[in-house]
């Protein structure tokens, strides 16, 4: 561990200049180069004759010493000499950039986006040293008023605070990581979430859906799949034949990873989603091999959508939350639905309960008396 000492080196005119004693040596803050002193421009007298100059020593190697455990505690924390000079060659973006590789799924493409804005504000790059906490709220704000990138409108509330909370998490990464003195993502208050309405089919919307013909089926087959079983696009896309099993005693279920938190769940799914799949195919082959995203095939989707006759603004999202919110209106509890669903926190599920709750509310207001 290196040592920093208070020590004085004799001048002219009776006087010593204090100075710091670095031991082992560090890189220079502003040069690089190997040192083991800094000069502090205070200056003591060696034989203090009168009651001021006895003081002004006294006040002054006061000084000295404050700065002295400042420095102490900055080298411990990295935040001077040998890991400043790291701070002051990595660049954040390209950090950035490392630990979005390192993320998988729909998890990454939101530190890719995350990625681009930062690049933006920044200009590409951004050193260590330079964040502070008032960079950060720069960035909250910049991400507040940002254009989004697909449409120009406004960065939606919760797309800025998603792409903000990456920003942070990647913060305390490099703070864990010894390039940052101190965690700033702790420091800096996030863009408060919106809270948004879950758009969701009713059951009798989902049987006219049902009904109707798609001009893409495998996206039909798919969607209807999700509103069985709950699961992502990003699932469902990847889901293998291997993944869907069968057991005497507990009848279908399907083994895999969640491309977005990447836990590994077992969910089971109703005989009817397991025969909406058709003839299996070997184990490694992808069950909906045709299936992707698109803006062509969002359109499909969409015309479809309205060829059944419903005129909610339906994406296939919203078969994820028709699942959700016909369970909780059929009866099951919300802790077996955030299983299901694969969620971390009940919070999370808890959405779906403000919509079956008014859903009670709506059903009471249509009993009325005429007096």
């Amino acid at each position: 561990m290196i040592k920093v000492k208070l020590r004085r080196k004799p001048i002219s005119d009776g006087r010593s200049s204090l100075y710091l004693d670095f031991y082992p040596a560090i890189p220079h803050p502003d040069t690089g180069k190997p040192t083991r002193r800094e000069f502090l421009g205070l200056y003591v007298f060696n034989k203090p004759k009168t009651i001021v100059d006895k003081d002004q020593n006294k006040e002054t190697i006061g000084l000295a010493e404050n700065i002295r455990a400042k420095r102490q505690l900055e080298v411990q924390l990295g935040a001077y000499g040998f890991l400043s000079d790291r701070q002051r060659k990595t660049c954040f973006v390209a950090y950035f950039k490392q630990q979005t590789a390192k993320r998988k799924g729909s998890n990454r493409d939101n530190w890719t986006s995350a990625l681009a804005y930062l690049e933006e504000f920044t200009g590409g790059t951004i050193k260590m040293s330079e964040l502070t906490v008032k960079k950060c709220n720069e960035f909250r704000e910049y991400l507040s008023a940002a254009p989004n990138r697909r449409n120009g409108d406004t960065l939606s509330i919760n797309s800025a605070l998603s792409y903000f909370n990456k920003f942070k998490s990647a913060l305390r990464d490099a703070h864990r990581d010894g390039l940052l003195a101190e965690n700033l993502g702790s420091k800096v208050v996030s863009i408060k979430p919106e809270e948004t309405s879950r758009e969701y089919l009713t059951l009798e919307e989902l049987q006219a859906v049902a009904n109707t013909e798609c001009a893409m089926p495998v996206m039909k087959v798919a969607a209807l799949f999700s509103a069985l079983t709950g699961l992502r696009f990003s699932d469902i896309e990847n889901l293998t034949w291997g993944e869907v099993r069968h057991a005497a005693a507990g009848g279908y279920s399907i083994q895999f990873r969640q491309q977005k938190t990447q836990g590994v769940e077992v969910l089971p799914i109703p005989e009817q989603a397991n025969e909406l799949l058709g003839q299996r195919g070997e184990p490694n082959s992808r069950v909906f091999p045709n299936l992707s995203y698109s803006a062509y095939n969002n359109q499909i989707l969409k015309q479809w959508i309205k060829d059944s006759g419903v005129t909610k603004n339906i994406t296939f999202h919203c078969f994820r939350h028709t699942y959700a919110t016909l369970q909780l209106t059929l009866g099951t509890d919300i802790y077996t639905i955030s299983k299901m669903l694969g969620h971390r926190e009940l919070k999370t599920t808890q959405i779906y309960a403000k919509i079956v709750d008014q859903k009670k509310r709506d059903a009471t207001d249509k009993i009325k008396l005429v007096f």
